[in-house]
């Protein structure tokens, strides 16, 4: 029974060791706009940080580096 605990534990560990990666590498602050100017067109997309954008423009706008088409589930 320790040995499956301590599995577990690294396993989630290590899970949380990736969620910080992906968040690292996926706003850019370099492509943050202070002033943002995107059509007002509703097309949304799901960001790598798991948050719903409007549509792509607001979401590169927000330093998002990838997406998908659709909102967040």
């Amino acid at each position: 029974m320790k040995r499956i605990c301590i599995f577990l534990a690294l396993a989630v560990l290590l899970a949380c060791e990736d969620d910080d990666d992906n968040k690292q590498t996926c706003i850019d602050p370099s492509k943050i706009e202070d002033v943002l100017v995107c059509p007002d067109v509703v097309d949304q997309v799901c960001g790598c940080d798991n948050k719903t954008y409007e549509n792509e423009c607001v979401a590169k706008g927000s330093g998002v580096t990838t997406w998908t088409t659709g909102a967040c589930p």
